[in-house]
Protein backbone atom coordinates (compact mmCIF):
# COMPACT_ATOMS: atom_id res chain seq x y z
CA UNK A 1 0.00 0.00 0.00
CA UNK A 2 1.29 3.29 -1.50
CA UNK A 3 0.41 6.44 -0.53
CA UNK A 4 0.97 9.47 -3.05
CA UNK A 5 1.54 13.45 -2.37
CA UNK A 6 -1.09 14.76 -4.75
CA UNK A 7 0.84 18.03 -5.58
CA UNK A 8 3.54 16.80 -6.36
CA UNK A 9 2.66 13.19 -7.61
CA UNK A 10 5.76 11.98 -6.01
CA UNK A 11 5.21 8.59 -3.64
CA UNK A 12 5.81 9.43 0.23
CA UNK A 13 6.10 6.13 1.62
CA UNK A 14 5.20 2.10 0.71
CA UNK A 15 3.20 0.31 3.81
CA UNK A 16 2.79 -3.25 4.23
CA UNK A 17 -0.39 -4.16 3.75
CA UNK A 18 -2.44 -6.81 6.40
CA UNK A 19 -2.61 -10.33 5.36
CA UNK A 20 -5.68 -12.66 6.16
CA UNK A 21 -3.42 -13.85 9.59
CA UNK A 22 -2.83 -10.28 10.75
CA UNK A 23 -6.66 -9.64 10.11
CA UNK A 24 -7.52 -12.77 12.38
CA UNK A 25 -5.22 -12.19 15.21
CA UNK A 26 -6.70 -8.33 14.92
CA UNK A 27 -10.17 -9.33 15.30
CA UNK A 28 -8.98 -11.86 18.02
CA UNK A 29 -7.53 -8.89 19.68
CA UNK A 30 -10.21 -6.76 19.49
CA UNK A 31 -12.68 -9.48 21.00
CA UNK A 32 -10.56 -9.90 24.41
CA UNK A 33 -10.27 -6.38 24.57
CA UNK A 34 -13.73 -5.51 24.65
CA UNK A 35 -14.89 -8.12 27.54
CA UNK A 36 -12.27 -5.77 29.60
CA UNK A 37 -13.08 -1.86 28.33
CA UNK A 38 -16.90 -2.50 28.51
CA UNK A 39 -16.66 -3.38 32.08
CA UNK A 40 -14.70 -0.24 32.89
CA UNK A 41 -16.77 2.32 34.74
CA UNK A 42 -17.27 4.79 31.93
CA UNK A 43 -16.09 7.86 33.61
CA UNK A 44 -12.57 6.49 32.84
CA UNK A 45 -13.03 6.13 29.14
CA UNK A 46 -14.17 9.43 29.31
CA UNK A 47 -11.06 10.35 30.75
CA UNK A 48 -9.07 8.34 28.29
CA UNK A 49 -10.55 10.65 25.28
CA UNK A 50 -9.58 13.67 27.40
CA UNK A 51 -6.30 12.16 26.96
CA UNK A 52 -6.64 11.49 23.15
CA UNK A 53 -7.47 15.24 23.11
CA UNK A 54 -4.36 16.08 24.52
CA UNK A 55 -2.18 14.11 22.18
CA UNK A 56 -3.70 15.30 18.99
CA UNK A 57 -3.26 19.20 20.22
CA UNK A 58 0.37 18.54 21.62
CA UNK A 59 0.98 17.16 17.97
CA UNK A 60 -1.22 19.37 15.78
CA UNK A 61 0.83 20.59 13.76
CA UNK A 62 2.62 16.94 12.87
CA UNK A 63 -0.85 15.36 12.13
CA UNK A 64 -1.88 18.24 9.91
CA UNK A 65 1.34 18.30 7.52
CA UNK A 66 0.45 14.49 7.29
CA UNK A 67 -3.02 14.73 5.89
CA UNK A 68 -1.47 18.04 3.46
CA UNK A 69 1.13 15.28 2.38
CA UNK A 70 -1.35 12.50 1.50
CA UNK A 71 -4.46 13.86 0.26
CA UNK A 72 -3.83 17.76 -0.53
CA UNK A 73 -5.73 19.54 1.47
CA UNK A 74 -4.81 23.33 2.32
CA UNK A 75 -2.68 23.33 5.69
CA UNK A 76 -4.76 25.70 7.54
CA UNK A 77 -7.66 23.36 6.91
CA UNK A 78 -5.95 20.64 7.67
CA UNK A 79 -4.98 22.31 11.05
CA UNK A 80 -8.20 22.96 11.52
CA UNK A 81 -9.55 19.26 11.51
CA UNK A 82 -7.31 18.42 13.70
CA UNK A 83 -8.24 20.79 16.08
CA UNK A 84 -12.37 19.77 15.26
CA UNK A 85 -10.74 16.54 16.37
CA UNK A 86 -9.79 17.30 19.67
CA UNK A 87 -12.96 19.33 20.29
CA UNK A 88 -15.39 16.14 19.03
CA UNK A 89 -12.73 14.16 22.04
CA UNK A 90 -13.28 16.45 25.00
CA UNK A 91 -16.78 17.06 23.99
CA UNK A 92 -17.77 13.07 24.75
CA UNK A 93 -15.44 13.36 27.56
CA UNK A 94 -17.40 15.47 29.06
CA UNK A 95 -21.23 14.56 27.83
CA UNK A 96 -21.07 10.72 27.37
CA UNK A 97 -22.41 9.54 30.44
CA UNK A 98 -24.96 12.05 30.48
CA UNK A 99 -26.33 10.66 27.07
CA UNK A 100 -26.05 7.05 27.81
CA UNK A 101 -27.42 7.18 31.54
CA UNK A 102 -30.43 5.07 32.66
CA UNK A 103 -34.05 6.29 30.67
CA UNK A 104 -36.88 5.46 33.42
CA UNK A 105 -40.34 4.80 32.00
CA UNK A 106 -43.60 5.00 33.56
CA UNK A 107 -45.18 1.91 33.51
CA UNK A 108 -46.95 0.33 36.46
CA UNK A 109 -46.10 1.42 40.18
CA UNK A 110 -44.55 -2.05 41.14
CA UNK A 111 -42.10 -1.74 38.52
CA UNK A 112 -38.71 -0.07 38.07
CA UNK A 113 -38.77 -0.01 34.20
CA UNK A 114 -36.03 1.68 32.22
CA UNK A 115 -33.92 1.63 29.33
CA UNK A 116 -30.04 0.73 29.46
CA UNK A 117 -27.49 1.35 26.87
CA UNK A 118 -24.94 -1.40 26.57
CA UNK A 119 -22.07 -1.50 23.99
CA UNK A 120 -22.16 -4.07 21.05
CA UNK A 121 -18.67 -5.36 20.71
CA UNK A 122 -15.83 -4.56 17.86
CA UNK A 123 -17.47 -1.65 15.23
CA UNK A 124 -16.09 -2.06 11.76
CA UNK A 125 -15.40 1.57 10.44
CA UNK A 126 -15.08 2.10 6.82
CA UNK A 127 -13.42 5.80 6.23
CA UNK A 128 -12.98 7.96 3.14
CA UNK A 129 -9.53 10.04 2.55
CA UNK A 130 -11.02 13.46 1.81
CA UNK A 131 -10.94 14.44 5.99
CA UNK A 132 -8.75 10.81 7.12
CA UNK A 133 -8.66 12.32 10.44
CA UNK A 134 -12.11 13.81 11.23
CA UNK A 135 -14.05 11.21 10.19
CA UNK A 136 -12.05 8.48 12.13
CA UNK A 137 -12.43 10.38 15.25
CA UNK A 138 -16.09 11.50 14.70
CA UNK A 139 -17.15 7.88 14.80
CA UNK A 140 -14.16 6.77 17.32
CA UNK A 141 -14.92 9.76 20.41
CA UNK A 142 -18.52 8.29 21.04
CA UNK A 143 -17.90 4.63 19.94
CA UNK A 144 -15.57 3.84 22.01
CA UNK A 145 -16.40 6.06 25.22
CA UNK A 146 -19.85 3.60 25.19
CA UNK A 147 -17.75 1.27 25.65
CA UNK A 148 -17.45 -0.56 21.97
CA UNK A 149 -13.95 -1.23 20.54
CA UNK A 150 -13.28 0.10 16.87
CA UNK A 151 -11.81 -1.27 13.67
CA UNK A 152 -10.79 0.88 11.13
CA UNK A 153 -10.27 0.57 7.54
CA UNK A 154 -9.48 3.44 5.91
CA UNK A 155 -8.61 4.92 2.69
CA UNK A 156 -5.65 3.19 0.53
CA UNK A 157 -4.50 6.79 -0.46
CA UNK A 158 -4.21 8.14 3.50
CA UNK A 159 -2.24 4.36 5.27
CA UNK A 160 -0.16 7.14 7.42
CA UNK A 161 -3.00 8.52 8.36
CA UNK A 162 -4.83 5.22 9.58
CA UNK A 163 -1.43 4.38 11.28
CA UNK A 164 -1.10 7.77 13.12
CA UNK A 165 -4.85 7.79 14.44
CA UNK A 166 -3.75 4.31 15.92
CA UNK A 167 -0.79 5.11 17.57
CA UNK A 168 -2.50 8.42 18.71
CA UNK A 169 -4.92 5.90 20.87
CA UNK A 170 -1.87 3.71 21.92
CA UNK A 171 -0.24 6.85 23.59
CA UNK A 172 -3.57 8.31 25.11
CA UNK A 173 -3.07 4.74 27.52
CA UNK A 174 -5.85 3.02 25.36
CA UNK A 175 -5.49 -1.11 26.14
CA UNK A 176 -4.25 -3.02 22.99
CA UNK A 177 -7.10 -3.75 20.87
CA UNK A 178 -9.81 -1.13 21.33
CA UNK A 179 -8.64 1.06 18.41
CA UNK A 180 -6.98 -1.15 15.42
CA UNK A 181 -6.07 -0.04 12.12
CA UNK A 182 -6.27 -2.78 9.23
CA UNK A 183 -4.57 -1.80 6.28
CA UNK A 184 -6.35 -3.93 3.96
CA UNK A 185 -8.03 -3.44 0.42
CA UNK A 186 -12.05 -2.89 0.10
CA UNK A 187 -12.19 -6.35 -1.18
CA UNK A 188 -11.69 -7.52 2.39
CA UNK A 189 -14.16 -5.76 3.75
CA UNK A 190 -17.17 -7.99 2.96
CA UNK A 191 -15.10 -10.79 4.84
CA UNK A 192 -14.19 -8.47 7.93
CA UNK A 193 -17.72 -7.40 8.06
CA UNK A 194 -18.98 -11.19 7.95
CA UNK A 195 -16.84 -12.23 10.66
CA UNK A 196 -18.91 -13.30 14.00
CA UNK A 197 -16.68 -11.07 15.93
CA UNK A 198 -17.50 -8.13 14.50
CA UNK A 199 -21.19 -7.05 15.43
CA UNK A 200 -21.49 -3.60 13.17
CA UNK A 201 -20.20 -1.54 10.97
CA UNK A 202 -20.45 2.41 9.74
CA UNK A 203 -19.29 3.51 6.32
CA UNK A 204 -18.59 7.25 4.97
CA UNK A 205 -17.90 7.08 1.15
CA UNK A 206 -19.94 6.53 -1.76
CA UNK A 207 -23.37 5.02 -2.53
CA UNK A 208 -22.12 1.84 -3.81
CA UNK A 209 -19.82 1.39 -1.55
CA UNK A 210 -22.77 2.23 1.28
CA UNK A 211 -24.85 -0.29 -0.91
CA UNK A 212 -21.98 -3.58 -0.60
CA UNK A 213 -21.43 -2.60 3.02
CA UNK A 214 -25.15 -2.51 3.77
CA UNK A 215 -26.11 -5.41 1.37
CA UNK A 216 -23.33 -7.56 3.64
CA UNK A 217 -24.26 -6.34 6.90
CA UNK A 218 -28.00 -6.90 5.95
CA UNK A 219 -27.59 -10.65 5.31
CA UNK A 220 -25.50 -11.28 8.37
CA UNK A 221 -28.42 -9.38 10.69
CA UNK A 222 -25.74 -6.48 11.56
CA UNK A 223 -26.41 -3.09 12.74
CA UNK A 224 -25.17 -0.34 9.99
CA UNK A 225 -24.56 4.10 9.94
CA UNK A 226 -24.16 5.09 6.41
CA UNK A 227 -23.54 9.10 5.29
CA UNK A 228 -22.76 8.79 1.66
CA UNK A 229 -22.79 11.23 -1.11
CA UNK A 230 -24.73 15.02 -1.18
CA UNK A 231 -25.60 17.43 -3.82
CA UNK A 232 -26.25 20.08 -1.20
CA UNK A 233 -28.84 22.82 -2.15
CA UNK A 234 -27.39 26.66 -1.29
CA UNK A 235 -30.93 28.45 -1.27
CA UNK A 236 -30.72 32.63 -2.06
CA UNK A 237 -34.17 33.77 -1.33
CA UNK A 238 -35.13 37.65 -2.85
CA UNK A 239 -34.24 38.71 0.99
CA UNK A 240 -30.92 36.92 1.58
CA UNK A 241 -27.86 39.46 2.92
CA UNK A 242 -25.96 38.84 -0.13
CA UNK A 243 -22.51 40.27 1.34
CA UNK A 244 -22.62 37.38 4.03
CA UNK A 245 -24.06 34.44 1.42
CA UNK A 246 -21.65 35.06 -1.18
CA UNK A 247 -19.09 35.05 1.28
CA UNK A 248 -20.28 31.93 2.99
CA UNK A 249 -21.01 30.43 -0.41
CA UNK A 250 -17.29 30.74 -1.76
CA UNK A 251 -16.45 28.88 1.62
CA UNK A 252 -19.36 26.57 1.60
CA UNK A 253 -18.45 25.38 -2.05
CA UNK A 254 -14.57 25.48 -2.10
CA UNK A 255 -13.48 24.26 1.31
CA UNK A 256 -11.02 21.43 1.14
CA UNK A 257 -11.05 22.26 -2.23
CA UNK A 258 -14.74 21.35 -2.85
CA UNK A 259 -14.05 17.39 -1.84
CA UNK A 260 -16.99 17.28 0.79
CA UNK A 261 -19.78 15.45 0.76
CA UNK A 262 -21.87 18.17 2.78
CA UNK A 263 -20.47 21.20 0.36
CA UNK A 264 -22.81 23.22 -1.00
CA UNK A 265 -22.73 22.43 -4.71
CA UNK A 266 -25.85 23.61 -6.19
CA UNK A 267 -26.96 27.34 -5.57
CA UNK A 268 -30.42 28.12 -6.46
CA UNK A 269 -31.20 31.60 -6.51
CA UNK A 270 -34.63 33.70 -6.56
CA UNK A 271 -34.54 35.82 -10.01
CA UNK A 272 -34.55 38.84 -7.83
CA UNK A 273 -31.28 38.54 -6.53
CA UNK A 274 -29.87 35.94 -9.05
CA UNK A 275 -27.90 38.54 -11.50
CA UNK A 276 -25.97 40.25 -9.14
CA UNK A 277 -25.26 36.81 -6.61
CA UNK A 278 -23.86 35.12 -10.22
CA UNK A 279 -21.48 38.48 -10.46
CA UNK A 280 -20.14 38.89 -7.08
CA UNK A 281 -19.55 35.33 -5.96
CA UNK A 282 -17.78 34.66 -9.68
CA UNK A 283 -15.61 37.41 -8.46
CA UNK A 284 -14.94 36.20 -5.21
CA UNK A 285 -13.86 32.48 -6.38
CA UNK A 286 -11.47 34.45 -8.89
CA UNK A 287 -9.80 35.92 -5.59
CA UNK A 288 -8.55 32.15 -4.52
CA UNK A 289 -5.01 31.15 -4.49
CA UNK A 290 -4.07 28.01 -6.23
CA UNK A 291 -1.23 26.48 -4.59
CA UNK A 292 0.95 23.83 -2.98
CA UNK A 293 -1.49 23.13 -0.12
CA UNK A 294 1.64 23.39 2.58
CA UNK A 295 1.76 27.18 1.85
CA UNK A 296 -0.12 29.29 4.42
CA UNK A 297 -1.72 30.97 1.67
CA UNK A 298 -3.22 28.09 -0.46
CA UNK A 299 -6.80 28.41 -0.56
CA UNK A 300 -7.27 25.36 -3.05
CA UNK A 301 -4.80 22.59 -2.90
CA UNK A 302 -4.66 19.23 -5.76
CA UNK A 303 -7.45 17.03 -5.54
CA UNK A 304 -6.47 13.67 -4.08
CA UNK A 305 -6.36 11.67 -7.08
CA UNK A 306 -5.54 12.43 -10.94
CA UNK A 307 -8.82 10.17 -11.75
CA UNK A 308 -10.62 12.84 -9.70
CA UNK A 309 -9.43 15.23 -11.90
CA UNK A 310 -10.50 13.76 -15.38
CA UNK A 311 -13.85 12.67 -13.43
CA UNK A 312 -14.64 16.85 -12.96
CA UNK A 313 -13.80 17.59 -16.26
CA UNK A 314 -16.37 15.05 -17.95
CA UNK A 315 -18.92 16.42 -15.42
CA UNK A 316 -17.84 20.16 -16.16
CA UNK A 317 -18.11 19.66 -19.99
CA UNK A 318 -21.15 17.48 -20.42
CA UNK A 319 -22.83 20.40 -18.01
CA UNK A 320 -21.56 22.94 -20.67
CA UNK A 321 -22.72 20.98 -23.50
CA UNK A 322 -25.90 21.03 -21.98
CA UNK A 323 -26.12 23.97 -21.69
CA UNK A 324 -24.93 25.60 -18.79
CA UNK A 325 -22.68 28.85 -18.90
CA UNK A 326 -19.12 28.60 -18.18
CA UNK A 327 -18.29 31.51 -15.98
CA UNK A 328 -15.07 30.53 -14.72
CA UNK A 329 -12.42 27.53 -14.19
CA UNK A 330 -13.63 24.55 -16.18
CA UNK A 331 -9.86 23.39 -17.08
CA UNK A 332 -7.33 20.97 -15.66
CA UNK A 333 -4.59 23.55 -14.52
CA UNK A 334 -1.08 22.96 -16.77
CA UNK A 335 1.13 22.25 -13.70
CA UNK A 336 2.74 18.80 -11.44
CA UNK A 337 -0.36 17.93 -9.37
CA UNK A 338 -3.62 17.03 -9.66
CA UNK A 339 -4.88 20.61 -10.19
CA UNK A 340 -8.45 21.67 -11.44
CA UNK A 341 -9.42 25.50 -11.79
CA UNK A 342 -11.52 27.07 -9.54
CA UNK A 343 -15.00 26.45 -11.48
CA UNK A 344 -18.42 28.18 -11.47
CA UNK A 345 -21.07 26.89 -13.80
CA UNK A 346 -24.03 29.33 -14.27
CA UNK A 347 -27.91 28.90 -15.72
CA UNK A 348 -27.19 25.00 -15.51
CA UNK A 349 -30.13 22.90 -17.12
CA UNK A 350 -31.58 20.59 -14.88
CA UNK A 351 -30.20 17.62 -16.79
CA UNK A 352 -26.82 18.35 -17.03
CA UNK A 353 -24.43 16.23 -15.10
CA UNK A 354 -24.10 19.13 -12.59
CA UNK A 355 -27.51 19.09 -11.85
CA UNK A 356 -27.86 15.61 -11.32
CA UNK A 357 -25.17 14.03 -9.90
CA UNK A 358 -22.13 14.63 -7.21
CA UNK A 359 -19.36 17.02 -8.00
CA UNK A 360 -16.51 15.97 -6.04
CA UNK A 361 -13.75 19.01 -6.37
CA UNK A 362 -13.88 23.10 -6.97
CA UNK A 363 -17.02 23.18 -9.30
CA UNK A 364 -20.07 25.25 -8.22
CA UNK A 365 -23.31 25.18 -10.18
CA UNK A 366 -25.68 28.35 -10.12
CA UNK A 367 -28.86 27.36 -10.89
CA UNK A 368 -32.17 30.55 -11.23
CA UNK A 369 -35.95 29.90 -9.87
CA UNK A 370 -38.56 32.14 -10.00
CA UNK A 371 -39.66 32.02 -6.17
CA UNK A 372 -39.59 30.71 -3.16
CA UNK A 373 -41.46 27.38 -4.41
CA UNK A 374 -39.63 26.41 -7.43
CA UNK A 375 -36.12 27.04 -5.21
CA UNK A 376 -37.46 24.13 -2.72
CA UNK A 377 -38.96 22.42 -5.56
CA UNK A 378 -35.57 22.19 -7.23
CA UNK A 379 -33.95 21.82 -3.82
CA UNK A 380 -35.83 18.81 -3.52
CA UNK A 381 -35.12 17.46 -6.73
CA UNK A 382 -32.78 14.96 -6.17
CA UNK A 383 -31.18 11.49 -5.03
CA UNK A 384 -29.38 12.99 -2.33
CA UNK A 385 -30.38 14.32 1.28
CA UNK A 386 -27.71 14.87 3.36
CA UNK A 387 -27.57 18.80 4.06
CA UNK A 388 -29.10 22.45 3.04
CA UNK A 389 -28.40 25.85 3.22
CA UNK A 390 -31.24 28.77 3.18
CA UNK A 391 -30.17 32.69 2.60
CA UNK A 392 -32.89 34.89 3.91
CA UNK A 393 -33.50 37.72 6.63
CA UNK A 394 -36.40 36.86 7.74
CA UNK A 395 -35.66 34.20 10.49
CA UNK A 396 -39.16 32.59 10.47
CA UNK A 397 -39.32 32.45 6.82
CA UNK A 398 -36.12 30.17 6.70
CA UNK A 399 -37.29 27.74 9.20
CA UNK A 400 -40.66 27.58 7.28
CA UNK A 401 -38.22 26.54 4.19
CA UNK A 402 -36.21 24.37 6.13
CA UNK A 403 -39.19 22.02 6.84
CA UNK A 404 -39.83 21.91 3.51
CA UNK A 405 -36.59 20.43 2.36
CA UNK A 406 -35.72 16.99 2.11
CA UNK A 407 -32.56 16.27 4.01
CA UNK A 408 -30.62 15.11 7.06
CA UNK A 409 -30.37 18.69 8.43
CA UNK A 410 -30.82 22.70 7.46
CA UNK A 411 -28.92 25.58 7.95
CA UNK A 412 -30.49 28.61 8.05
CA UNK A 413 -27.99 31.54 7.32
CA UNK A 414 -25.30 28.99 8.07
CA UNK A 415 -23.16 26.58 5.88
CA UNK A 416 -24.08 22.68 5.98
CA UNK A 417 -21.16 21.79 8.68
CA UNK A 418 -20.61 18.31 11.68
CA UNK A 419 -20.66 20.03 15.17
CA UNK A 420 -20.12 17.46 17.90
CA UNK A 421 -23.16 19.51 19.73
CA UNK A 422 -26.11 18.55 17.32
CA UNK A 423 -26.86 14.83 15.28
CA UNK A 424 -25.51 14.83 11.40
CA UNK A 425 -26.72 12.45 9.24
CA UNK A 426 -28.52 12.24 5.71
CA UNK A 427 -32.10 10.67 4.06
CA UNK A 428 -32.27 9.01 0.94
CA UNK A 429 -29.20 8.37 -1.39
CA UNK A 430 -27.57 10.27 0.96
CA UNK A 431 -27.55 6.92 3.61
CA UNK A 432 -28.92 6.42 7.03
CA UNK A 433 -28.40 6.79 10.68
CA UNK A 434 -27.01 9.42 12.58
CA UNK A 435 -23.76 10.57 13.94
CA UNK A 436 -22.49 13.16 17.03
CA UNK A 437 -24.38 14.54 19.78
CA UNK A 438 -26.60 12.06 21.73
CA UNK A 439 -28.23 10.53 18.75
CA UNK A 440 -24.85 9.65 17.27
CA UNK A 441 -23.68 8.03 20.70
CA UNK A 442 -26.74 5.96 20.77
CA UNK A 443 -26.18 4.18 17.59
CA UNK A 444 -23.82 1.36 18.12
CA UNK A 445 -25.47 0.21 21.59
CA UNK A 446 -27.64 -2.64 22.62
CA UNK A 447 -31.25 -0.20 23.85
CA UNK A 448 -32.53 -2.60 26.66
CA UNK A 449 -35.42 -2.84 28.17
CA UNK A 450 -35.22 -3.49 31.90
CA UNK A 451 -38.39 -3.96 34.00
CA UNK A 452 -37.85 -4.70 37.77
CA UNK A 453 -40.61 -5.74 39.90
Amino acid sequence: MQSTNPATERPVREYESHSDGDIDEALERATTAFEDWRARPIEERQTKLGDVATVLRENAEEYARLITTEMGKPIAEARSEVEKCAWVCEYYAEHAAAHLSDERLATIPEADTKVVYEPLGAVLAVMPWNYPFWQVFRFAAPTLTAGNVGLLKHASNVPGCALAIEEIFAEAGYPEGVFTTLLVGSSDVERVLADDRVKAATLTGSEYAGRKVAETAGYHLKKTVLELGGSGPFLVLDDADLDTAVETAVTARYMNTGQSCIAAKRFIVVDDAYDEFVDRFTAAVAELTVGDPAAEETDIGPLAKGKFVDELHEQVEGSIEAGASLELGGERLDRTGHYYAPTVLADVPRSAPAACEETFGPVAAVFGVDDEREAVDLANDSRFGLGASVWTEDRDRGEQVGRQLETGSVFVNELVKSDPRVPFGGIKASGYGRELSKQGIREFVNRKTLWVQ
